[in-house]
């Protein structure tokens, strides 16, 4: 089972709120995976995504670190920049195995490592007319991720 719905969103405050509303819906061993081009917010959403999970660390794109784990108040969060992986396997050897069961995993680029995760919450950014504005298209693969589209698109 596949839905998809997107969104949009005006501006930063937009984008900062259904972060914030899919937080509430985060839970241990979830995955969501970001895409779009560069520049389209993914890191911009991945932060206020997890501080929205209760993390005050400052959080920053991992380009070059490749995965940063931040405490979160009730779990981890892993953030990856999948940017520079060439596939799944590379990303199996990273050796992050004990977060994807503990936390919450939060990977941009996500298409790089397409096939990894079961099933994910993929979420696509693209650019609008205007400057600020984004659409934001989320992709559920079962029907919990499904509910969740729906509990958003009802609270936008």
């Amino acid at each position: 089972m596949t839905r998809t719905t997107t969104l949009k969103v005006d501006d930063e405050q937009g984008t900062i709120a259904l972060a914030t509303r899919l937080a509430a819906h985060l839970r241990i061993g979830d995955a969501v995976l970001l895409d779009g081009s560069l520049a389209a917010g993914k890191t911009f959403f991945t932060r206020a995504l997890i501080r929205a999970m209760g993390c005050d660390e400052d959080v920053t794109s991992p380009t070059y670190t490749i995965a940063n784990i931040y405490d979160g108040p009730n779990f981890p969060i892993l953030h990856v920049d999948a940017y520079r992986l060439k596939d799944a396997q590379e990303f199996y050897h990273l050796g992050l195995d004990d977060y994807f069961e503990t936390g919450v995993s939060v990977i941009e680029w996500g298409e790089r490592i397409d096939g990894f995760f079961d099933t994910p919450l993929s979420i696509h950014i693209g650019f609008e007319p205007q400057d600020t504005a984004r659409s934001i298209t989320l992709t559920a693969q079962d029907a919990r991720w499904a509910d969740v589209l729906t509990d958003l698109e009802t609270t936008q």
